[in-house]
């Protein structure tokens, strides 16, 4: 388990481009960078690169994600949206703060429900698993709470309410580089129940790059960034926690909580896992009778190699590779494999034999990032090489050790969570 202990972050590291200039918002993590103007409504589609490199228009001729239901646990999420309206179900809000699941305070949880789910109904974002459903989870990020009063275990609360949901796959566009045993044990709770937990890598690669949470727990999925060419982007978290990667780069995503525009940037490892979320949807939706873990082998072994990719190896910048859902649904490429033995551990998940079945209380590879030699990688959806560069965090804290005092704990989960 030690060599697990970095996997995942609440990466909500967002580059945003507005007006050709450069801004930071806020005090906590928030890096806003590569501004660009505001992107008018119906020009959205036409900047979502990676449905086209993904195949997405023929992917959809055999699935779009009916029938599954994806939990995001986030800011909120806003299900007024044109592309929202009819996609969202009831949600909780967990964080407790006035307002509900609703109540988008930043405009991330939004973003990466239509990037799941969103029909692109009047120009907005287009989804890549477009009838797929969203549950929402509301949690608070560190300015929310220095201005909230809050609950202090709100991810831990917001992943064990997730699991008990309908919701068949969990989306955490957030992390921070606090380990918890609660919080390990919440994301145990999601793989005994047969469910799928996509969490952000982190969008500190270039800086500290220290392993972040939830995504480094050994049942989480974590979730690095890529670009338009198929390289990990500089930013992205890298370490033997990584699992997959997905597109993260030069993504529109709404400017704040007042949904009037969307502004074009990077959506770093936040927008990758919500991309690799609505790739496992669209493969669940195609095979129902599928476990958890078969949907996600299928994921590893459809997922996009460098030519030069040793066989059998994973990176520690890409995981298994880049998600093709496309490769699988159009080409048959990954076999399902054993039901209950997950393709992260390697051990039987599920059922009541599961050590992790009780529900828990509340309280490497030679790729390189980036501008480094080896980092080709294949292009999402094509056999081709081809590399990026962005930021989107949302970083949530969580208790630094075991034995630190509750009040200590709630200061450190005020000053870590960023958006």
């Amino acid at each position: 388990m030690t060599a697990q202990l970095s996997r995942h972050n609440r990466s909500h590291l967002l580059r945003h481009g507005l007006l050709g200039t450069v801004a930071a918002v806020g005090v906590w993590s928030v890096a806003l960078a590569g501004f660009a103007p505001a992107a008018v409504a119906a020009d959205v589609r036409s900047r979502q690169w990676y449905l086209d490199a993904m195949g997405a228009e023929e992917v959809w001729t055999s699935t779009t994600g009916k029938g599954v239901k994806v939990a995001v646990i986030d800011t909120g999420v806003n299900p007024g949206t044109p592309s929202l309206k009819g996609q969202v179900l009831k949600g909780q809000d967990v964080s407790g703060a006035k307002g509900d699941e609703t109540d988008d305070y930043t405009g991330h949880g939004t973003t990466m429900a239509e990037l799941i789910a969103g029909t692109g109904a009047d120009g907005g974002i287009k989804g890549l698993a477009p009838d797929a459903e969203i549950i929402p989870f509301r949690i608070s990020d560190t300015d929310f709470q220095n201005k909230n009063k809050v609950n202090a275990f709100d991810m831990n609360d917001a992943i064990i309410a997730a699991a008990d949901s309908d919701a068949q796959i969990i989306n955490i566009s957030m992390g921070n580089e606090f380990y918890g045993t609660d919080e390990r044990k919440a994301v145990e709770y999601v793989a005994s129940k047969g469910k799928l937990l996509f969490a952000a890598a982190g969008n500190s690669g270039h800086k500290a790059n220290k392993e972040e949470y939830p995504a480094a727990y050994a049942q989480a999925v974590a979730v690095a960034a890529t670009g338009p060419d198929g390289k990990v982007a500089k930013y992205s978290q890298h370490g033997d926690f990584v699992d997959l990667a997905a597109p993260g780069n030069n993504i529109p995503f709404w400017c704040d909580e007042t949904f009037k525009r969307y502004c074009d940037g990077d959506g770093g490892t936040s927008a990758a896992t919500a991309i690799a979320s609505a790739s496992a949807a669209l493969i669940w939706s195609a095979h129902p009778d599928w476990t958890a873990n078969q949907v996600l082998r299928v994921l590893f072994e459809s997922a996009g190699r460098g030519e030069d990719w040793k066989e059998g190896t994973v990176s520690t910048y890409l995981g298994h590779g880049i998600v093709r859902p496309g490769a699988h649904i159009n080409r048959g490429l990954g076999k399902p494999g054993d039901a209950n033995i997950s393709p992260l551990t390697n051990k039987p998940t599920g059922g009541a034999s599961s050590s992790a079945s009780s529900k828990p209380s509340a309280p490497a590879s030679s790729q390189a990032p980036e501008g480094k030699p080896g980092a080709d990688a294949a292009v999402a959806g094509s056999s081709t090489k081809t590399e990026d560069d962005s930021q989107l965090g949302l970083a949530i804290g969580g208790v630094a050790a075991a034995v630190v005092l509750a009040g200590i704990a709630f200061a450190v989960v005020r000053k870590r969570r960023s958006a």
